[in-house]
């Protein structure tokens, strides 16, 4: 298995409150790209918000493969919206990246 830090873009259409903010963090937390080498030296956010309402969310995600990898992050990311209370209609989301392995984890 090889670690991967993978990006998953989007966009909040009505933008998105202090809580929700809260609970998606929360949510992505077993995710945090900064139990990484890469994530720490880098000090990846698992949440950016820019201010156009579009975001990114960086993943840590075990895997065999790259796509394998991409296919994990998007699920994450889909539950961790959801468990905000957010759906695909006020956080569409762009197709999940790699933007780092990482054999060697924290």
């Amino acid at each position: 298995m090889t670690t991967y830090v993978i990006s998953v873009p989007g966009t909040f259409t009505s933008g998105i409150g202090a809580d929700a903010r809260t609970r998606l963090a929360r949510a992505l937390r077993p995710a945090d790209p900064h139990g990484t080498r890469m994530g720490s030296a880098e000090d990846l956010d698992v949440l950016s918000l820019n201010e156009d309402n579009t975001f990114t969310l960086r993943l840590t995600v075990e895997a065999d493969t790259g796509p394998h990898a991409e296919e994990e992050a998007r699920r994450l990311a889909d539950s961790a919206l959801r468990d905000a209370g957010l759906d695909e209609g006020n956080a569409p989301l762009g197709p999940a990246i790699i933007t780092g392995i990482d054999s060697e984890v924290r």
